[in-house]
């Protein structure tokens, strides 16, 4: 289980100083004022952060990747009924026109064959006469 150490992303804070909160040495260290009066814990730029288990990270890394997942389907649900809305309306404009053309020749057919069979069967009862 020997993962590299993963590089976060340039946006993600880092980590400048670890302290070791069990060795009362660098904890007074941290507490003691920095140069301009503030504690070195408060100064500006400076973080101070105790190491975490494996699992304690796994468990937070997990909650935040959950919480994540959560909005990207929140928003992937929308966005996707939007994309398919567009792309179906961009398909059915262009089969409308193509559309119109069969129905109307289906229909040029069904009514030329309806009006010769009237033809021939009012034809025939003429002639029968």
């Amino acid at each position: 289980m020997n993962n590299p150490p993963r590089k976060p992303p340039r946006f993600v804070p880092t980590l400048t100083e670890v302290v070791d909160v069990t060795n009362p040495e660098l904890t007074s260290h941290a507490a003691a004022p920095a140069a301009d009066g503030m504690p070195a814990a408060h100064a500006p730029n400076s973080i101070v952060a105790t190491r975490m288990s494996e699992e304690e990270a796994f468990r937070i890394e997990d909650q935040l990747l959950h919480r994540v997942l959560q909005r990207v389907d929140l928003g992937l649900d929308t966005r996707m009924r939007a994309a398919v809305s567009k792309a179906v309306q961009r398909q059915l404009e262009t089969m409308v026109p193509q559309l119109r053309n069969e129905i109307e020749s289906v229909l040029r057919e069904l009514v030329v064959e309806a009006l010769a069979q009237e033809l021939t069967e009012s034809t025939g009862l003429i002639s029968t006469s």
